[in-house]
């Protein structure tokens, strides 16, 4: 399978420009600032649960065949390398070169806390890069700053305002000091482009959207990290190598399989949910379980075992044996505290829980919701307490 060639933390042939989004209805028009967002739970639970599991499948099926994704349409953008051939697993995340040093301290404050900075406003904006035009939700905090940043990205089938309303990041987030950015996948395609498949670089839209932050609100360029749903969540394990090392932590949710480490990736912070009862990315590995007239597809998928990923992550990274817990009756943690440079890497298992985003907001059609386990706020809290970069 043919690998990304320009993945880089900065990349040089990228040009961005970010614009207020326009006031006509798209799928990501929401406000995402530090008050509560007002998007229909319902509505976006609906949406969700219909369209997730042919995302899931149809995603999955093009990213691990040939090495590629849905062709693009004309103006949809750049076209990542690919190779021919089959693959049964999902992709690893761009390797780096061994002994590269990749984390070194790249300062407490962006160019954004200038005061003749132009800062941008919490709510829907653009930003141009790659011939594209790409839509985002932002969630700015009070205070001077320098702010940590988070990117928090979106499962298959879903879109930007789902994943601010599910997963309340935006605003928990902003009341903790956090820019949230929440970033919309290409137009006209389901979900992201993984580091190993053809498509819009997102990698390198992603970079450039943290550069833009970085120059237009007062950011700490070392305290950088990615969340993500499902396709989402394998996106942001993606990139911590994808990304040279440029994220502090990245938290999987329903996702942590979808993309398998690379060989030598930087010490950073992970954190993972996942329910056993996850029929979409089963949690014992396999095929995924979407049922009906897609299972035919989903026997072209062979997912690695949430345990198994976990557990290369933190060989990856040089971890020693983890300690297990049950902070909650259902739910089993365990937890790497001895990694290099003070990473750590945790993995919460809930039993019986489904595709799904542990808190308050169910979707019953993607199975259990531990209400109890309120995942944005340990995500956080992970976070808060990771090494800067």
């Amino acid at each position: 399978m043919g690998k990304n060639a320009n993945t880089s933390a900065r990349p040089a042939s990228t040009t961005a420009t970010s614009t207020a989004a326009t006031s006509e209805s798209t799928t990501n028009d929401s406000t995402a600032g530090a008050k509560p967002i007002s998007s229909n739970i319902s509505a976006a639970s609906a949406t969700a649960t219909s369209t997730t599991v042919t995302a899931l499948v149809t995603l999955l099926v093009v990213a691990v065949l040939s090495g590629c994704a849905r062709p693009s349409t004309p103006g949809e953008g750049e076209r990542s390398p690919s190779s021919s051939g089959q693959a049964s697993s999902p992709p690893a995340a761009a390797a780096l070169p061994p002994g590269r040093i990749r984390d070194q301290v790249r300062g407490g404050a962006s160019s954004g806390c200038a005061a003749t900075a132009r800062r941008l406003a919490s709510g829907p904006h653009q930003l141009t890069t790659a011939g594209l035009t790409r839509r985002y939700l932002l969630a700015v905090p009070d205070g001077p700053g320098p702010h940590p940043v988070l990117l928090n990205l979106h499962g298959l089938g879903s879109n930007a305002a789902e994943q601010a309303a599910y997963s309340r990041l935006p605003q928990i987030g902003a009341r903790r000091g956090y820019i949230v950015i929440t970033p919309q996948s290409a137009p006209g395609r389901l979900a992201w482009t993984l580091p190993h498949t053809a498509g819009p670089d997102d990698t390198a839209y992603l970079a450039a959207l943290l550069d833009e932050v970085e120059r237009h609100q007062c950011a700490h360029p070392g305290r950088e990290f990615a969340a993500g749903l499902s396709y989402g969540a394998g996106l942001a394990a993606s990139l911590v190598c994808a990304l040279d090392g440029r994220l502090s932590g990245v938290a999987a949710v329903a996702g942590i399989p979808i993309a398998q480490p690379c060989a030598h990736p930087a010490p950073t912070t992970i954190i993972a949910f996942h329910g056993t009862a996850d029929r979409l990315v089963p949690y014992d590995g396999g095929h995924p379980e979407p049922g009906g007239e897609l299972q035919h597809l989903a026997a072209l998928i062979v997912l690695p075992p949430v345990e198994q990923t976990m557990n290369a992550w933190a060989a990856a990274q040089r971890c020693s044996s983890p300690a297990t817990s049950h902070p909650l009756r259902r739910v089993r943690l365990r937890l790497w505290t001895s990694c290099p440079r003070g990473a750590t890497l945790g993995l919460y298992t809930v039993d019986g829980g489904g595709h799904t985003w542990p808190g308050p907001i169910e979707l019953p059609g993607l199975g259990d919701t531990a209400r109890d386990l309120d995942a944005s706020r340990l995500i956080l809290d992970t976070f808060d307490r990771a090494p800067t970069r």
